[in-house]
């Protein structure tokens, strides 16, 4: 049917009419008019996708603590066994068990045809995933994202779905310098067609690229290498093979009823330290893990917000049109005649990362900015001197 309706729309082309033919593609492939704005790719049925949601809250501990590097090697170890046509591919994680170890063992168990090393062209490589992605192949490239893996299934009109999970390190590390030390999420999460996804446990990073992999569309997968060392307690739910977190849900990892703070990634635990400080001052802070960039959870934001009345937002990216900025702009929309202050913004300098320790850290957000914001949101005084 697709086939002959576009030969007949050359046809009516070369004869000059390219508006009737323009019209009869268009009204072949009419996307659901219940599409809802965040669902990037209409045409694609999620209910076959083997997915089992959880609140990602442990509702039964194991008493078992896995790093985040551990929890995303054995994501990718049990999708690769339950699933033939996903593969891995990237430069150094084969032979090398990636930089950060996070495919070790892959290799030895799956061999170099689903286990593959790539030269140093990550242009190259994103662009043999997409392609891949095309065939049905489900790859997991590492590092064209937006044009041709966001684009296609759109621009197709649902023929074509592109299963890829672009992966990596992201945000702040230790001492890398600019170009392998910054925050990329407002960059996807400004284009549709795309999920970005940025955990912050052992759960999160387990759960989230379990989804991702099995998600027909194309997800960028945000890991921050400052994480994979760090242990956290996993639920008995999360170590079963079938464990998957849902897309575009955040989790409120504390409860609070004075100011709501919302962050992502490494910036959730800064947020809990916080937290805890601002609690022996007698302000209770409801701590939110976005999990998700896009689709971003409006409604657990708006929420919290209409019951705190105070919003914090924090992000290690820059300041101008980052992930704080769209949610600001969601609360001022829904929410605005509940706010009693005005919203609080930390994001990281308006710089590229410097090198050098001491201005890194002055590049990126800190505990204390965290706490001196919350205060200012509920009108406490902030030492002059902290604000400096």
């Amino acid at each position: 049917m697709v086939k002959i309706e576009l030969r007949n729309s050359r046809e009516r082309i070369k004869a000059g009419k390219v508006n009737q033919s323009v019209e009869s593609v268009w009204w072949l492939h009419q996307p659901p008019s219940s599409s809802r704005r965040s669902d990037p790719n209409p045409w694609i049925d999620n209910s076959s996708i083997r997915y089992k949601y959880t609140s990602g809250i442990p509702s039964n501990e194991s008493g078992v603590e896995m790093t985040v590097r551990d929890a995303l090697n054995s994501a990718l170890d049990e999708e690769m066994s339950a699933d033939p046509k996903v593969f891995l591919m990237g430069e150094e994680v084969g032979e090398y068990q990636g930089a950060y170890k996070i495919t070790k063992g892959l290799l030895d168990k799956y061999g170099p045809d689903r286990v593959l090393d790539t030269p140093i062209t990550e242009a190259g490589f994103t662009g043999i995933g997409v392609g891949a992605a095309y065939y049905g192949l489900r790859p997991v490239a590492i590092d064209h994202i937006i044009n041709s893996a966001a684009k296609s299934n759109y621009m197709s009109a649902g023929q074509i779905s592109v299963p890829i999970v672009f992966r990596g390190p992201n945000g702040a590390a230790a001492g890398v310098g600019a170009q392998h030390s910054q925050c990329y999420a407002s960059w996807y999460a400004s284009c549709p067609g795309l999920k970005v996804l940025a955990p912050y446990s052992s759960e999160d990073a387990r759960g989230l690229m379990k989804a991702a992999i099995r998600d027909p569309d194309p997800v960028v997968f945000l890991e921050n290498e400052l994480l994979y060392g760090e242990s956290f307690p996993v639920s008995a739910e999360a170590l079963d093979s079938s464990f998957c977190l849902p897309i575009g849900k955040a989790k409120i990892e504390r409860e609070g009823k004075d100011v709501t703070i919302t962050a992502f990634s490494k910036m959730v635990g800064y947020a809990l330290k916080a937290a805890e400080i601002l609690a022996k001052e007698g302000i209770s802070a409801e701590v939110i893990n976005l999990r998700s960039i896009r689709p971003l959870d409006r409604a657990t934001i708006n929420t919290s917000v209409r019951k705190t009345n105070r919003l914090v937002t924090v992000e290690e990216g820059l300041p101008q049109h980052g992930v704080g900025a769209e949610i600001c702009t969601s609360v001022i929309e829904e929410s605005f005649g509940y706010l009693d202050a005005p919203v609080e913004r930390i994001a990281g300098a308006d710089v590229p990362m410097p090198y050098a320790a001491n201005l890194e850290r002055l590049a990126v957000p800190q505990i204390d900015d965290i706490v001196r914001a919350a205060k200012r949101a509920c009108y406490r005084a902030v030492p002059l001197a902290a604000t400096a």
